[in-house]
């Protein structure tokens, strides 16, 4: 059964038994397996011996939409597809062809519908989104929280270091580790089980996705109305992609990471981010597939609770690197977004941090970029602007260069909210992991929460410094700069 702390009443409404099926509105986690949310609408189906219905859909008009993003949305679509086929259900795959055109298809499924599941999530504007549908429907509606290995409900608080959440992860991991998600539950759809029709008036008004589309035709993706200057990459999104990019990083880069993830030549990250970010692969089934290859079990952890980083897993050092991300860092981040109000603003950000860098604002700044000249890359620092090159080409780039891109450019902006703004900008139109609780972690990182005060520097004051000098002594990157030093044709200025 799906925990009850990961399950969110959204409205007041009641079940109406009557309907003729149950809806999961699949938002975030786009997935068929291990999936809390999809676990539930057919907990809530078998119940009422209803049908089950799974709605994918893909506005045109969110925040920084364009063809990169859209593209590897598709592709999950269209991993979906295959794996709900013959299943004992209805999968509509929904796109927009017009800015507005999927307005009120929720409501519309609603007044069929005996219940609506969907997912729950704490960051972009996916939180207004459900409250806004959960209002115009009469039946109920609940959101369900299949983001990480601890219900976010649970938290009770924001933990404003690392080191807190990580002592609370370490008391009450054994409390949650054993509740994982079904595998695979529509799996077990019985022969009988009742298949209903949408609508005749719902699928004409609302078809699903033209095949082309979930198949890479870029011309009929460049048929959407998006932005299209932000080209798709080589990455290809999908559970099926997720699941190939977790079985290589395990079997060719894990054994490495702990001592070369941080060296951009040397290739040891997951890059798994962008499928975790789009709910294409659950943190479940990372979490299981590395502790099987690491001969786990939980008899092997620490009898601590100390917040310490190392030594409590009972796992190589790699694994216990990579654990610290997954576990400690990305659930941090969607603890920050739910219990932290305005999270994602300036002024949300600790008050020793904001004090340090305001009273530095007058000093002096021998560079200062516009937002169009980091956009094009082409500041002073060849460190800096392989970065973001890397960025713009691949969609996602690498962890020690997104620490040191955000530093660089707090150091060359008037005021810390414009340095904010700015990677805002930049990292969620480009990135397919931007957008994300871990993003807007990352840029308050940049600007001093969840870190101490450090010894007073021009500009920064007390909170952390990187510098691209010191990038280069510590760090293997020659092969990383020879690729991205330079501009390529496609490399232009985009707004």
């Amino acid at each position: 059964m799906t925990p009850e702390s990961r399950i969110r009443r959204l409205n007041g409404a009641a079940v109406e038994p009557s309907g003729e099926f149950v809806l999961y509105w699949m938002t975030t986690a786009r997935r068929t397996r291990s999936n809390f949310g999809l676990q539930r609408a057919l907990e809530v189906a078998t119940e009422l011996k209803r049908p089950l219905v799974v709605l994918e859909a893909l506005r045109c008009d969110y925040p920084w939409a364009n063809a990169r993003l859209h593209r590897f949305i598709l592709d999950g679509m269209a991993s979906n597809t295959a794996a709900f086929a013959g299943r004992r259900l209805i999968y509509h795959p929904y796109v927009e062809d017009s800015p507005g055109a999927g307005r009120g298809l929720i409501a519309a499924l609603g007044r069929h519908a005996c219940a609506i599941v969907t997912d729950w999530y704490p960051a972009f504007f996916l939180p207004r989104m459900a409250e806004a549908a959960a209002a115009q429907v009469s039946v109920r509606m609940e959101s369900v929280d299949s983001n990480g290995i601890i219900p976010v409900s649970e938290h009770g608080r924001a933990f404003p270091t690392a080191r807190g959440y990580r002592a609370y992860m370490q008391r009450v991991l054994k409390d949650h580790v054993r509740e994982v998600p079904d595998p695979d539950p529509t799996s077990a759809l019985a022969r009988d089980w009742p298949v209903a029709d949408l609508p005749a008036q719902i699928i004409s008004r609302w078809p699903a996705a033209d095949a082309a589309l979930l198949r890479r035709d870029g011309s009929a993706l460049g048929r959407l109305p998006i932005d299209h200057s932000v080209a798709p990459v080589a990455t290809v999104g999908g559970s099926a992609a997720a699941a190939l990019a977790l079985r290589e990083f395990l079997k060719h880069r894990l054994a490495r990471y702990g001592e070369d993830h941080n060296h951009p030549d040397l290739e040891a990250s997951s890059r798994l981010s962008p499928y975790l970010h789009f709910g294409q692969i659950s943190s479940h089934d990372v979490f299981a597939a590395l502790m099987t290859q690491e001969r786990w079990t939980t008899r092997r952890v620490g009898s601590g609770a100390s917040g310490a980083r190392e030594g409590w897993w009972g796992v190589s050092p790699s694994a216990e690197m990579f654990l610290d991300q997954l576990l400690v860092w990305r659930e941090l981040a969607f603890n920050g977004s739910a219990w932290t109000p305005g999270f994602d603003s300036y002024e949300a950000l600790p008050g020793w941090a904001r004090q340090t860098l305001e009273a530095h604002l007058d000093d002096p700044r021998p560079h200062r970029y516009s937002l169009k000249t980091l956009d094009a890359a082409e500041t002073h620092d060849d460190v800096w602007n392989a970065a973001q090159r890397e960025l713009k080409r691949e969609g996602w780039f690498h962890g020690y260069m997104r620490m040191l891109w955000g530093k660089k450019i707090l150091e060359w902006s008037a005021h810390p909210a414009e340095a904010l703004a700015s990677m805002e900008h930049l990292m969620n139109r480009y990135s397919l992991d931007g957008r994300d609780p871990v993003s807007y972690a990352s840029f308050g990182w940049v600007l001093g929460r969840y870190d101490r005060p450090w010894p007073e520097r021009p500009v920064f004051g007390t909170v952390r410094c990187m510098t691209s000098d010191s990038a280069r002594r510590k760090l293997k990157m020659k092969t990383y700069l020879r690729k991205y030093g330079s501009p390529d044709p496609l490399d232009t200025q985009l707004f």
